[in-house]
């Protein structure tokens, strides 16, 4: 039997900018890959226009109107890196649906908190990590709850990401090339059993 997510009104809105059109389901939800899907394409185009159309150009190649940094809140012209926006995302949709959850995470993560912290979330980052161009996707349960649990690759998109990593005095990879794969973007769904 196919499993099914029921959708809230803050997911079935991202979806509609997505311009994903699905057919409802008897349950009154859509398959959870389907949805995982979709919430990426949202997720992954913010990130990579973020990336090339605001941090490229203000970084190395931008004046020294506005700096992104790692550390943007101590400085009075500094703006959130790439991965800093996406977490500051994450949890402003944590605070309005518990429909789904997602994470920027890495087998090389400068940030110790985007490690992964369940052997699924690790098994999916060796998975895209191994096989470029491919998703992840299984479940696992946490607690009472099954979760269906998808996993994307989170590409270099642009040399700010390279440069960004390779240069960090706390990264523990420091050879990433443009294109290559450097963590992966984990989206967690609850499911119906």
């Amino acid at each position: 039997m196919t499993k099914h997510v029921k959708i809230g009104l803050s997911a079935a809105a991202i979806l509609a900018m997505a311009g994903c059109q699905h057919e409802t389901k008897s349950s009154g939800g859509i398959e959870p890959k389907l949805y995982t899907d979709s919430l990426f394409a949202v997720m992954n185009a913010d990130r990579a226009n973020y990336t090339k159309l605001v941090v490229q150009r203000l970084g190395p190649n931008g004046a020294d109107v506005i700096k992104p940094d790692e550390y943007w809140e101590d400085l009075d012209n500094g703006t959130p890196l790439p991965a800093q926006m996406f977490r500051a995302g994450s949890e402003r949709v944590a605070e309005n649906t518990s429909d789904f959850t997602y994470s920027l995470q890495s087998l090389w993560p400068i940030n110790t908190q985007n490690a992964p912290k369940t052997p699924m979330e690790k098994q999916g980052l060796e998975f895209i990590a191994a096989n470029p161009g491919k998703n992840f996707y299984g479940e696992e349960k946490l607690g009472d709850v099954t979760y269906f649990t998808a996993v994307y690759p989170d590409v270099a998109v642009s040399p700010a990401c390279t440069t960004c990593h390779n240069k960090h005095k706390d990264s523990p990879k420091t050879d990433f090339e443009l294109g290559e794969v450097m963590g992966g973007v984990v989206i967690r769904v609850p499911i119906d059993s």
